[in-house]
This record gives structure tokens, sequence and C-alpha cells, in this order.
């Protein structure tokens, strides 16, 4: 029953919020509009006062009605609108003032005209004002949530993409190894299992712990080792982490990591060079990765639009996870391609 009570009267607050507040405003105009007909020795204040109120309560509901039809008609209201309002509503409450000193003087039918009219003018154009100014703060928060839903499913998409991406390549790389030296496939599928249980079940939230992720890609770097022998030869240098509340959007340095693998492996040099280092800086993380590749490769960008997820993609989720927290410098230069990445942590 007290439930029920509540409900109601939320419902009715809702409904009637406008003349709730209306009614609530009425005190203190009406107590300023007195003070200022005292001032200016006008008979009967308290009755003035009243009828001021009234009229400018009513002034502002119009002036709310005429703002809903400009609404209607123009669907996008500019700032000029909005300062026009602000400027004859502010200008019309001076002239009021100013005028006051002559109406103190002379009541004649003039002076009273040279009163009300921009007194009522002040109404009109301060409901209008309201009106529009709520109108164009809605529109700029269904414009922002609309904005924040599609970044999400287009980060759900991306994101989407990262596991088939990496267990398509590998899918190849198996299948090259099984042709010629199969003896490496049982350990290479282990590791497999290990990258994808963390990719499928481990990776869908937006950001994860960075400890987690590292775990992930030395798994992946031991994966790689397995698969291209004594040809590689890698130096990492990784800081311990241990907090979980450092964290990282997931899948993120992998992309940066596997084409290296990828690109380095494409050399026609005998051995394989890789140098990747990541550490933590007051409230950064810091990556950088550098691999050995052939110059007669024309862009990384043209090898990558086969793989799927390259990394405009990645600046993408960039963009979307870290806007203005980011800072991502590729080099590449005629037999090193090197990638510099800082990120804020979150």
């Amino acid at each position: 029953m007290k439930q029920l009570a509540e409900n109601q009267l939320i419902q009715f607050v809702r409904i009637n919020i406008y003349y709730i507040l209306a009614a609530i405003a009425a005190v203190p105009i009406w107590l300023a509009i007195d003070s200022f007909a005292n001032a200016v020795g006008t008979n009967n204040d308290e009755a003035v006062a009243a009828a001021a109120t009234g009229c400018l309560i009513i002034c502002i509901f119009l002036g709310r009605h005429f703002g809903e039809l400009w609404a209607l008609k123009y669907k996008t209201i500019s700032n000029e609108v909005l300062i026009t309002l602000s400027v004859i509503t502010f200008g019309s409450i001076v002239f009021v003032f100013v005028h006051a000193e002559y109406l103190n003087e002379d009541y004649g039918p003039l002076n009273l005209l040279l009163y009300w009219v921009p007194f009522l003018l002040s109404g009109l154009a301060l409901g209008m004002l309201i009106k529009l100014g709520r109108s164009v703060t809605q529109n700029q928060l269904k414009e922002a949530r609309a904005a924040a839903e599609h970044s999400k499913s287009e980060l759900h998409l991306l994101q989407s993409q990262l596991s088939p991406h990496f267990l398509f390549n590998t899918l190849n790389n198996l299948y090259g190894l099984s042709l010629t030296q199969h003896e490496r496939i049982p350990p290479l599928l282990l590791k497999l299992s290990d990258l994808l249980r963390y990719s499928v079940y481990e990776a869908n939230e937006v950001f994860v712990p960075l400890k987690d992720e590292l775990v992930y890609i030395h798994n992946y770097i031991e994966f790689e080792k397995i698969r291209i022998g004594d040809r590689l030869v890698l130096t990492t240098s990784f800081e311990e982490i241990t907090s979980s509340e450092i964290k990282i959007a997931p899948m993120l340095l992998i992309v940066f990591i596997e084409n290296a693998f990828k690109h380095s492996k494409n050399t026609a040099d005998e051995k394989i060079f890789i140098s990747i280092e990541l550490k933590t800086w007051e409230d950064l993380i810091l990556f950088s990765i550098r691999n050995s590749h052939d110059k007669r490769e024309k862009e990384i960008s043209a090898v990558e639009k086969h793989s799927g997820f390259g990394l405009g993609s990645v600046n993408k989720r960039l963009e979307l996870l870290y806007p203005d927290e980011h800072e991502l410098v590729i080099k590449n230069n005629p037999n090193v391609y090197q990638v510099v990445l800082r990120l804020k942590v979150k």
C-alpha cells in the first residue's frame, strides 16, 4: 500500500512538474516584484506584484509553447537563436529597471506600455529560451548516446574479429608445418589450446588485467618459438606485473607481435630478429617492438588486407578505447620495422 502511494506521488509529480515549479518560483518572483514596486512608489504594490507575477509566469508558459513549436518546425536550433533570446530577456529586464524612474513620475498610458511590454516580452523570451535550451541539451544527449551505442557496437565487431583472425593464420601455419615438420604439431596444438581459451573466453571484457594479457603474450611467443625454431633470434624485456588493477584493452598488443613474427618470417635472411619491450611508468603502459623485415614488401598494409585484421582496425580500437590517451609511432626503416605505443593505464 505504501509503495502504491509512493508510485502515485511520483507519477503526479512527473505529470505536474512544471506547475509545481511555477508555484515554487512564484513566491520569490512575487517578493522581488513587490520590493521593486515599493521602491518605485507603486500604489497597491501587493496587488500589482501578484498581477505581474501571474502575467510573467503565463508569459513563460506561452514562451515555452512557442519554443516547442519552433523546435518542431526547425529540427536544428542554432546558437544564434539562443543568444538572441538571451539578449532579449536580459535587455528587457534592464529596460524595465531603467524605465522605472520615468514610471514613478508619470503613470500615463505610454509609460505603462513601455513598462509592461518589455516586462511581458522578457517572460516570453525566457520561456522560449528554457524550452529551446532544453531541446538542444536533449538532442545533444541523444546524439551522444547514439554515438556511444555505435562505438560500442563497432568495438564489439572489432573484438569479434580477433579470434577468427588469429585462428585462421595459425591453422595456415600448422598446415604448412604438418607437411614438412610434423613432429612439431603436438606441442603447437597444446599451446594453441591455451591461446584460444584466453581469446574466446577471457578476452570478452572491454579491459582486462595487464598481467593476464602478458600471460597470453608469453604463450603466443612460446608458440612462435616452437613453430619457427632455430631461425628466431628473440630478445624480450617484460616488466613483472603482479597487480590486477593495471588494465589494458584485450588482444591489443598481440596484433603488433603477430605482425612482427609474420613479416620478419618473410625476409630472405637466415635469421629472424625480433625485440619486444614492455614496462609501466607512472600511469602509462610503454610498449615497443622491433623486427627485421624485407623492404621489398611494398607496404605492411598490402599484406594485412588479406589477414582480415590489420593496423587500421587497431587504430580504430585505440580511438574508441583510448581517445586522447594513446600515442602510436610506427617507423618503417629499410631493414627494421618498429612500433612504439604509449597507453594510459585503465
